[in-house]
């Protein structure tokens, strides 16, 4: 009856602890600060990045599940050719997964992407943002828009690399901030 009791009591727990979890950042809220480390196609980087470097300017924050995949490859292969369509709208990329600085820069550099991928190991960002995957243990692929008051502006929690419908409702949403 004991261990009966126990495990009802963990379930209530469980339920209780998950009903707490915050979820993704809502549309007009303040984005969660973050600071992690990062490479670059060039270099990987001894300091760490924090959103609140890029005040003033709008930042696509896209979570990825890992390097080298099929996807995820797709997803910043895009990003990188419509880079220039990107940078007119004054946008800054950081792609975040939770893969290591080491991985991030040859994967850069192989697929010459000409944006930040942030190391986040730990997936604490993820978690902040609900862009983690419990069951998988890898970052789901969501995508948000900063804007340039520190607002999220937009937010695609399934962002899908299938065509690239998702991609052209991202750069809608960047055209929208003033």
């Amino acid at each position: 009856m004991k261990t009966i009791y126990s495990a009802v009591s963990f379930l209530f727990l469980g339920a209780f602890l998950y009903a707490q979890t915050p979820g993704a950042p809502a549309v007009g809220s303040v984005a969660p600060e973050f600071a992690l480390p990062f490479a670059t196609k060039d270099s990987i980087s001894r300091a760490t990045l924090k959103l609140s470097d890029f005040s003033g300017k709008p930042v696509i924050i896209a979570f990825y599940p890992a390097d080298w995949s099929g996807g995820c490859t797709k997803e910043v292969c895009t990003m990188r050719d419509n880079f220039a369509a990107l940078q007119s709208l004054n946008a800054i990329v950081l792609a975040i997964s939770g893969d290591y600085v080491w991985s991030h820069y040859e994967w850069a550099k192989y697929h010459n992407l000409p944006f930040r991928l942030l190391s986040d190991h730990s997936h604490a960002v993820a978690k902040l943002y609900d862009s983690f995957n419990e069951k998988s243990l890898y970052n789901r692929r969501t995508i948000f828009v900063v804007d340039k008051a520190g607002k999220i502006a937009y937010e695609n929690l399934a962002y899908s690399v299938a065509d690239l419908q998702d991609f052209e409702k991202l750069k809608t949403a960047l055209a929208a901030i003033k």
